[in-house]
């Protein structure tokens, strides 16, 4: 389904890449994408949907995306072992800030209009964005920024991610007045050191292409404070939002047909494993919430509540900051791939922002219905960078987010303007 181009891992990889439908001189809109990966892995070109031609063409935009460094190459926290290394638990997202001043100074080059630029990712990508709209260095160097299943509120603690550097020290066997040793240790070997401690400073952090604790740091300086807890950064008070997640995000069936026909006990069983005694109320008002849901669908949409719940808590203490508008979705649209066993799952609406869903047949199927909600959904993309508002003729009329009514625009066959799809559902999850 998603084709994976991993590309050539390496250390000289600080590039761009750019689509423009002309260099004319025109002022187009600049959307620059971030891809996911958690902070650990990832490419801007490692699937399909990142091929930003199609995008550049229906919306006369030009399109960005980039590498970076990733890992511990990018969010190993030495700093406390002397000031050359006071940065070092951020560089990834310095690497990042670099990209943008790029475009800000060449991206007229290219037909682009240098004032007004969207940062917009997925999934990590989506934290990434998030933590520069939190960076004073990235401050005035983009105008609209858009979050896709990525809503982290927080990052590390300098002390949660001082103890991961401690650990991949000790891994290496390399002292505190080693630590200039790093420099000579080989890719190969630091990348094998960085799992081993990432597993033994916080095993639950562990995972491929999570994140984890290799993520940027709240340092005081070039993050002064987590992004969006407890409230959301005044520094991007002034930047619309567009954020929002997939329906079933992490719980899918694509390599598990079994789970088609799961019983509403192993429903109850895996749901009470998690949350205990609140699980029969949770169950209860997700039923309520979907009645035509079979038991692994409740399964699925119950633990993609929290990442639905990040996302709405952003929008709203981004909201409560005044002007200008947040604006909240939902993708539901199922795809036909294997049955329909994937769902609305994690990625699934990458070749429908990009407006390549037939690119992407193998997630998408390439059919006119998913051709056509491409469309609507790569609109709604185009028109938030280009103005601020993701509203457009194809799409039912889509109000800014309000704490009271939680108005969320619903992508699917039909789609549709809905308060609060899922709020009684969601409260359930928090008590």
């Amino acid at each position: 389904m998603f084709e994976w181009d991993d590309g050539q891992p390496g250390e000289d990889m600080l590039r761009v890449n750019v689509w423009t439908p002309g260099l004319d001189n025109r002022k187009r809109p600049v959307m620059v994408w971030l891809h996911g990966g958690g902070f650990s892995a990832g490419s801007g070109q490692e699937l399909k949907s990142y091929d930003g031609e199609s995008l550049a063409r229906r919306g006369d935009v030009v399109m960005v995306s980039l590498n970076h460094r990733l890992n511990a190459l990018g969010y190993l926290n030495l700093a406390a072992y002397g000031e050359r290394y006071e940065s070092s638990a951020n560089v990834g997202m310095l690497d990042l800030v670099l990209a943008l001043e790029w475009v800000r100074d060449n991206i007229a080059n290219f037909g682009g209009d240098p004032g007004n630029v969207m940062i917009f990712g997925q999934s990590g990508g989506g934290s990434k964005v998030s933590t520069l709209m939190a960076m004073p260095a990235a401050k005035g160097l983009f105008h609209k920024a858009a979050i896709q299943s990525g809503s982290a509120l927080r990052q590390n603690t300098a002390e949660e991610s001082g103890r991961l550097a401690a650990a991949l020290l000790n891994e290496l066997g390399i002292s505190a007045a080693q630590v200039d040793q790093l420099q000579t240790i080989p890719a190969a070997a630091l990348m094998e050191a960085q799992e081993k401690a990432l597993r033994s400073a916080n095993p639950q952090a562990a995972g491929a292409g999570g994140g984890g604790g290799w993520r940027p740091t709240a340092d005081g300086k070039l993050l002064p404070a987590q992004p969006f807890d407890p409230v959301a950064p005044a520094i991007s008070a002034s930047v619309p939002l567009l954020v929002g997640t997939v329906l079933n995000e992490q719980t899918h069936g694509i390599g598990h047909p079994e789970y088609e026909s799961m019983s509403a006990e192993e429903v109850k069983k895996r749901i009470t494993d998690r949350y205990g005694e609140k699980s029969a109320s949770i169950i209860e008002a997700y039923r309520r919430a979907f009645p035509k849901a079979k038991p692994f669908d409740v399964l699925s949409v119950i633990l993609a509540g929290p990442s639905r719940q990040n996302a709405v808590t952003q929008a709203e203490r981004k909201t409560a900051l005044g002007t200008p508008p947040v604006y909240l979705y939902w993708f539901t649209w199922q795809t036909p791939v294997l049955d329909g066993r994937p769902r609305a799952f994690h990625c699934a609406e990458l070749p429908f922002v990009f407006n390549n869903t037939d690119r992407c047949a193998a997630m998408t199927g390439g059919t006119a219905e998913a051709r056509e909600l491409g469309g609507k959904v790569s609109d709604a993309w185009i028109n938030f960078a280009r103005k601020g508002d993701p509203n457009h003729s194809g799409l039912p009329k889509w109000p800014a987010f309000s704490a009271e009514k939680v108005p969320t625009m619903v992508f699917d066959k039909t789609c549709e303007l809905k308060n609060d799809p899922d709020g009684e559902a969601r409260r359930t999850l928090r008590g």
